[in-house]
């Protein structure tokens, strides 16, 4: 393979923390070694949105560029079965799952975590919904003539059959019996890390407050809660405690399409979120961000797998890359794409981890 380093044009002595030494495509690979990605959509998904990799394939991809382990997400199905087959089957990788208390799955619904706990391996994450929560399936829509329109506002329907079900975080303070029982399920298994969902600021920083009085100490507001959060409202919630979570998917140019995500029906195709362009900043705002605030406050996923994207296995590594384009260290990338998912799953970092084909080698 061809080595960046070894170079004419650069002198032996030459500073290889400088940025402008340092945008090597091979210095991005090596930072795959060990990383982890709890963001992963692999498949199955509806015919009108289909993945690009199953999780077989993202499982090997992601071992076999040396990365330690990465999280199914799936809207419609427990990833922590998905996990359970993909481990059976792929040898010398770790794949991790979990629930997403989507309409499908009943909403907010602690038979189906309680469940969970005890299915496969045992889910590590449960996620307060993605789009089955009633912030975000209130902000869907679609441009009419050339006029926004949400889809509560357009299909009467929609909102019966949809968005009466979806999950909604109760105001702090008036807890109720099934969002109580929740709570309690994920407190007293501390292997589990709570994910916010698709909510609402308020809702985010409300869920916090409860966490901490469950004594929950793992909580990752997703990045559909990050991107919009005031500067304010992030120093609440990392003061109590929460990850905040940043995807690359967030950023790239499939943002600004229509994609049937999550409804059957073709006439609920929406835009993500409402958005109608990319968000502020892009990637480079999103690393600053990190910056501003600690890069150990925060976690970088893909959020990849729709057909339109890269394999998740690539996105990851080119969310590396931007961040040594934005002249991050390697203890810096290191923090947001290993160290501080390890903690979500309790890998324990000081045990020496191979990967797999370096093992096979040995």
């Amino acid at each position: 393979m061809y080595n960046f380093y070894h170079n004419d044009l650069f002198p032996a002595n030459f500073d290889k923390s400088d940025w402008r030494y340092s945008r090597s495509y091979q210095r991005s690979l090596n930072l795959m070694k060990g990383a982890i990605d709890l963001h992963v959509h692999a498949g199955p998904h509806l015919v009108s949105s289909p993945r690009s990799v199953n999780p077989v394939q993202a499982a090997i991809e992601a071992r076999d560029a040396g990365m330690r382990a990465i999280a199914y997400m799936c809207v419609f199905n427990w990833s922590v079965g998905t996990s359970w087959i993909v481990n059976e089957t792929v040898p010398g990788f770790t794949t991790y799952g979990g629930i997403i208390l989507n309409t499908v799955m009943g909403g907010m619904n602690p038979r189906a975590v309680k469940t969970a706990v005890y299915y496969g391996d045992g889910a590590r994450f449960v996620s307060f919904g993605a789009h089955s929560t009633k912030y975000q399936a209130g902000v869907e829509g679609r441009y009419v003539d050339g006029e926004w329109k949400r889809l509560v506002d357009i299909y009467p329907e929609f909102k019966t059959e949809e968005y009466d079900r979806c999950v909604e975080i109760p105001a702090y303070g008036k807890p109720t019996k099934a969002f109580s029982d929740i709570m309690q399920i994920i407190a007293d298994n501390p292997q589990i890390y709570l994910v916010s969902g698709h909510i609402s600021n308020q809702e985010a920083i409300d869920l916090c407050k409860y966490a901490k009085d469950y004594g929950i100490k793992k909580v990752l507001l997703s990045n559909a809660v990050t991107e919009h959060l005031s500067e304010q409202e992030i120093d609440q919630v990392l003061g109590l405690g929460a990850k905040l979570e940043k995807c690359l998917a967030e950023h790239t140019h499939t943002g600004t399409i229509p994609k049937t995500h999550y409804y059957v029906e073709p006439e609920y195709r929406a835009y993500d979120e409402g958005q109608s362009g990319a968000p502020k900043g892009g990637v480079y705002g999103a690393a600053e961000q990190m910056k501003k605030f600690g890069v150990e406050h925060f976690i970088c996923g893909t959020d990849f797998g729709v057909y339109t994207l890269p394999h998740p296995v690539e996105g990851f590594r080119e969310w590396i890359a931007c961040l040594m384009d934005s002249g991050w260290t390697d203890e810096e990338i290191r923090m947001v794409t290993t160290v501080n998912a390890a903690k979500m799953l309790d890998i324990d970092l000081s045990v020496p981890f191979v990967p797999y084909g370096e093992a096979c080698e040995k």
